[in-house]
């Protein structure tokens, strides 16, 4: 569309000079030809630039360009007005707009479509300079690439206009990209129309405005001098030292529904709960006006302030309490909370909690508090916030069907119905990729059916609305879940164009050299040094050999296939060294050009972003096997796109990710590709009891139903 109008544009600039006639031109001073020429020098620099694809365009804006110059060069010489170092003035000033236009468009900041605009523009400007009046309006008419230029230029630069001038600039610059105005204001503090600005940028961006604010700057003053009362009220939190504390009520402080001293209390009983308990009553205010259309200012920062006072409060100390065996005392800090706490507790610390601080410590205290034995009074009582991620956590920690079979089989229905609509409407894929997640971990026939009908559905509607993003996700949705029933016979690997799921082969693992590098990554708590030792011991037969290094262990294969398998040592965690050995080993592997195929995470899943962080992008099989690990796969697939992972929904053993890595390396070393199904097979029937139980809830590569999507669409696009 802009593009259109400045096409537009060009032809009605052009078809108002083609009105104009030529100048005759004046006999030319010899002490002023030179001028003239650098001017026709320009002009056909200015003939050869492609400025438009089309060449009669190009043509057209040439002759027009040429006749406006023309009569402007004629005009100066026709100007008994101006002395000789007037007219010097001029015609350095016209072949200076020529060229800073060339300058402009070679470095691709100026349109071509801009020139027949500039030559008038500055035609205009001169006569208005001539006369003895501002050229401010004239820049004001025009895009600011052309003022840029024109206030710049030599013979404008003494006009009486330029300051106002330079002040319209600025205001264009901040209207064209508002996101950053607060930034080009921190250079022009003095602006006439920074106080608007300002006021539209608080309540644009309240976060922004803040930052602003409470920075040492010339800016920051200005801003804290603009008598408005929501930049007043942003200004003053800004210069506290507890501002940060208030700024999450700005929008109810704001509105006079919240006063600062009824805030202030709580600050010193922030480690009692009164604090995070005044966050959830706001953010449930918030969800209500946001389920009515109203985006209430600063809400996500006061989602951000939540979901950190969830976790420094509560998540991060019932998680630390995981070998408790007494719940009552692992859980005691959720005492006292209501349903609606809890409930943020759980949405808002998805990749923090852990599974059994989940399963038996928030879930089961959320339902035995509510008042009405109807579980989806829950989601009544925060007006169905984040009801999407609630719906994903229980179906990833076992826990929907229960969630579901407390309320009415209708009503279980429609939430459910609910949980898959309005993906293609989000930015992001994540809604998309919790669906499918949650399918794989819902065993429940008749809820997995109404899933399948209700996507299908939806991407007949995509169809028919044409909606190109719906429609991709909805297929590929439906397809990696008709491929779930073996009876569809469905390949979901061809009918979506991307690698099979079922196996890896042996050959893509190796490098080339032939050999196939695993990488384990441990870590130096008491856990870490007792799982790296039965890996060791494990690994003391005749088909392997070991290597013991300073900082890292070498396992190779010396019979059958090459393997070897590189191991950090499990160092003390609180010196930080276990980290080091990990980077040690890291620059082993790449100073002598070694990229690992197979990757292992052998820590609790608090360790799990270490790991992530340091992933190698070669990897094409890996085993996260920690708690929570499965809500990592977005992350490790942004690294490693289209990587088969293997991982747990709930809690990772030990025993179970030894056992992975015993046949897989195993497998490997007999040259053989790593067929999932069969492998899993053979597994299964290896473990009983929990550690049976344990096994069920780690996700092999064709059952990573979040991965397979995020690969699928991103081949898709």
């Amino acid at each position: 569309m802009k593009r259109f109008t400045l096409v537009l544009l060009g032809v009605l600039v052009i078809g108002t000079v083609f009105s104009q006639k030529e100048l005759a031109m004046p006999p030319i001073p010899q002490v002023r030809l030179l001028h003239h020429e650098n001017i026709i020098n320009s002009l056909n620099s200015l003939a050869k630039l492609q400025v438009t694809r089309n060449d009669t365009l190009n043509r057209s804006i040439n002759r027009t360009v040429r006749v406006t110059v023309n009569n402007m060069r004629a005009s100066v010489e026709l100007n008994n007005t101006l002395d000789n170092n007037g007219k010097f003035k001029w015609l350095r000033g016209i072949n200076e707009m020529l060229t800073s236009f060339i300058s402009g468009y070679n470095a691709r900041v100026i349109k071509g479509m801009l020139l027949p605009s500039l030559v008038k523009a500055y035609d205009d400007a001169m006569r208005i300079d001539l006369s003895g009046h501002s050229i401010a309006g004239v820049i004001a008419d025009h895009e600011p690439e052309i003022g840029n230029i024109l206030v710049d230029n030599y013979a404008l630069k003494e006009n009486k206009g330029i300051p106002e001038a330079r002040d319209v600039l600025v205001l264009k610059a901040c209207q064209r990209d508002p996101t950053n105005c607060l930034q080009i204001l921190t250079k022009y503090p003095n602006n006439s129309y920074a106080d608007s600005l300002i006021i539209l940028s608080a309540f644009r961006d309240q976060e922004e405005l803040y930052k602003f604010a409470s920075a040492p700057t010339a800016l920051a003053k200005r801003i804290q001098s603009i008598d408005h009362p929501l930049v007043k009220a942003i200004a003053k939190m800004a210069n506290m030292k507890t501002g940060r504390m208030y700024f999450p009520f700005l929008d109810e402080l704001y509105q006079g529904k919240l006063r600062m001293d009824s805030i202030t209390p709580l600050l010193a009983k922030d480690s009692t709960g009164e604090y995070y308990s005044l966050l959830v009553k706001t953010r449930i205010r918030y969800a209500e006006r946001m389920q009515h259309g109203d985006t209430p200012m600063a809400a996500q920062v006061l989602t951000n302030k939540l979901r950190s006072k969830a976790i420094e409060l509560y998540i991060n100390e019932i998680n630390a309490l995981h070998d408790e065996n007494n719940l009552n005392v692992r859980f005691r800090r959720l005492e006292g909370l209501t349903p609606e706490e809890l409930y943020y507790l759980a949405v808002l610390s998805e990749e923090e909690i852990y599974t059994s601080s989940f399963v038996s410590g928030v879930y089961p205290r959320i339902m035995s508090r509510l008042k009405n034995s109807k579980s989806d009074s829950l989601l009544e009582l925060v007006h169905n916030d984040y009801y999407k991620k609630f719906v994903k956590m229980c179906a990833a920690y076992n826990t929907l069907d229960n969630f579901l079979d407390k309320m009415d089989k209708s009503t279980a229905q429609s939430l459910m119905k609910n949980f898959v609509t309005g993906l293609e409407n989000t930015r992001t894929l994540e809604d998309a990729v919790d669906v499918a997640d949650s399918y794989g971990s819902i065993y429940n026939a008749d809820i997995r059916k109404l899933i399948l009908d209700e996507v299908g559905h939806r991407l007949e509607l995509s169809k028919q609305q044409r909606n190109r993003r719906g429609q991709t996700i909805y297929h590929l949705l439906n397809t990696i879940f008709l491929s779930m029933d073996s009876s569809s016979k469905v390949d979901v690997s061809a009918e979506l164009g991307i690698n099979p799921i079922y196996f890896m082969p042996n050959k893509l693992l190796k490098d080339t050299s032939g050999r196939i590098v695993m990488q384990q990554f441990f870590y130096g708590d008491k856990d870490g040094s007792t799982v790296y030792n039965a890996f060791i011991s494990r690994f003391k037969n005749a088909n392997w050999k070991i290597t013991y290094k300073p900082m890292w262990t070498e396992v190779r294969s010396v019979k059958g296939a090459p393997v070897t398998i590189y191991s950090n040592l499990p160092l003390d965690e609180k010196k930080e060294l276990d980290e080091a050995s990990q980077d040690s080993l890291i620059a082993y592997l790449a100073d002598h050009e070694q990229e690992p195929s197979v990757v292992i995470h052998r820590g609790h899943s608090y360790y799990l972003k270490t790991t992530i962080s340091k992933l190698a992008p070669s990897a094409k099989v890996i085993l996260l096997g920690s708690c929570g690990g499965y809500q990592m796969l977005n992350s490790v697939l942004e690294i490693a796109p289209g990587a088969h992972i293997i991982s747990s929904k709930q809690v990772g053993t030990g025993i179970i990710n030894q056992g992975l890595i015993n046949v897989i390396s195993e497998t490997l070393r007999q040259g053989k590709d790593l067929n999932w199904p069969a492998l899993w097979g053979n597994l299964e029937s290896r473990f009983s009891g929990s550690a049976k139980e344990k096994f069920d809830d780690y996700v092999p590569p064709y059952k990573n139903l979040g991965a397979i999507f995020i690969t699928a669409y991103n081949n898709a696009n």
